[in-house]
């Protein structure tokens, strides 16, 4: 959701801006997940998975996380992945992991009342998954993809030792699993609105308005105070899953970008504000939205529908603007303003350098792989097919998954820069995707099937994963 408007100054103003209203911070840390009972995942302090750098308090209310906090995290993970087997995995183009094995491996921590390891939690140094094939003799889904040493990077992330890109994880899977019926109407998706009552009482406050003030700070406060604290919802997945933290902390780290709360990092990807030319953009009752979808080029599968391939995944962004009316309600939409689609296509084009860049864009794409191989295997119910009992993981009695603190609001902040003779406010923000479309929009492709074979050949009993 996003809220834009203008003011345009009196003569006699200090100084002329743009002012922008953000949904609060970037990002979750929870250390410890809010339940101690979650078999395994809490063991070894990796399965409280920061993600993106905030907290987030037992109200749910969303904040900065400390830096040196962060540091500290950094510091803590590193000191518990020395001497771990995971810290010396070899980088491999196609590693293969058995589902039947990584389900053997989590039942067996879980009856000896043993915290998972690092290997089983990161799915043996996972970046990504490019096939999925299905071994009949051994009643098993084999995962493939690119795999590297798990490290920590300097902000406390778990990620691949060669490339720093973020590890798909045991928890999200599991998640995708169970969600993945739910998420047959609407999707999985975050949005962060504010209220109605809030934007029908910035809306007075700002025609009441005629002046930035002798102190632009106390107007801005006064801003945050009036339009108050936003709703965080998230549907399609548990709202107090790692999952859905992702999903947030997301949408939140691209709408601290577009707003110029932080710099990108990345050449050619400025902030949404800096763009809006000199009394251009703000339209009074419009409201321009940012939210970030997934596409996927059709999954490849052979005729026998043994072997799939999923590839062309990347992340648009999108805008278009809501009409709101004074009493704060939208009462439709209209087209997108071209400052809008030009910052949209900017953040598209240098996504995959962003998501270098931040891990949390990273962590997105590997929870919408996730949730695109649940669709496939529950979809095509290719568990079932080769004999795969994937109910050790599904039942939440018997498996109970770490329960976070779900985020419920965020504080909103103003901040304002020099721009012209207009003060503009603006917020934006959502991500949103449907993993049923995806695993439906399929096509045959012989060429799939080719590395089966020697990737199934290869496999061995000593280990649930193997190169």
């Amino acid at each position: 959701m996003a809220f834009t408007t203008t003011v345009s100054h009196a003569r006699n103003a200090a100084i002329s801006m743009v002012a922008c209203i953000f949904f609060g911070c970037v990002a979750f840390l929870s250390l410890i997940p809010s339940t101690t009972n979650a078999q395994g995942f809490g063991g070894g302090g990796f399965g409280g998975q920061a993600v993106g750098g905030i907290s987030i308090d037992a109200q749910g209310i969303v904040g900065n996380l400390d830096p040196h906090a962060r540091e500290e995290l950094s510091r803590a993970r590193k000191e518990l992945l020395k001497g771990t087997p995971a810290e010396g995995f070899a980088t491999s183009k196609l590693r293969k992991i058995s589902l039947s094995g990584l389900v053997t491996a989590v039942q067996k921590a879980t009856l000896q009342g043993e915290p998972l390891s690092a290997d089983v939690l990161f799915l043996s140094g996972l970046t990504g998954i490019r096939y999925l094939f299905l071994d009949s003799e051994n009643k098993d889904i084999v995962l493939v993809g690119p795999a590297e040493a798990i490290a920590v990077n300097p902000l406390g992330d778990m990620v691949g030792a060669t490339s720093g890109k973020p590890l798909l994880q045991l928890e999200d899977l599991i998640v995708s699993l169970r969600a993945i019926d739910g998420a047959r109407n609407g999707g999985m998706r975050c949005s962060i609105d504010p209220s109605a009552d809030g934007i029908k009482r910035l809306n007075t406050f700002l025609q009441k308005q005629k002046t930035i003030g002798p102190s632009p700070d106390a107007t801005l406060r006064a801003i945050e105070t009036t339009l108050g604290p936003q709703t965080v919802s998230v549907g399609g997945v548990p709202e107090n899953s790692h999952f859905a933290r992702v999903l947030v902390a997301a949408d939140y780290r691209m709408k601290r970008i577009a707003m110029g709360f932080e710099p990108s990092g990345v050449k050619g990807l400025p902030s949404y504000l800096s763009m809006v030319p000199p009394g251009g953009s703000g339209i009074g009752g419009m409201m321009p939205r940012f939210w970030l979808e997934a596409r996927y080029e059709p999954i490849g599968r052979d005729a026998d529908e043994l072997a799939w391939e999923i590839t062309g995944r990347h992340v648009e962004c999108l805008t278009e603007n809501d009409m709101i009316d004074s009493q704060g309600k939208r009462k439709g939409r209209a087209e997108a303003n071209s400052i809008a689609k030009k910052w949209c296509l900017s953040m598209t084009t240098h996504y995959e350098e962003l998501a270098q860049r931040e891990a949390i864009f990273g962590e997105l794409l590997n929870c919408i792989d996730l949730a695109v191989v649940a669709a496939v295997v529950r979809g095509r119910e290719l568990d079932r097919q080769v004999g795969l009992d994937l109910g050790p993981l599904l039942d939440e009695q018997k498996l109970l998954m770490p329960v976070y603190d779900a985020p419920s609001t965020v504080p909103t902040i103003a901040s304002a820069i020099k721009k012209s003779n207009q003060w503009v406010i603006s917020a934006s923000g959502g991500v949103q995707f449907q993993p049923w479309e995806f695993a439906t929009n399929s096509q045959k492709n012989d060429d799939v099937a080719k590395g089966m074979s020697a990737a199934l050949a290869s496999r061995t009993d000593r280990s649930w994963w193997w190169d």
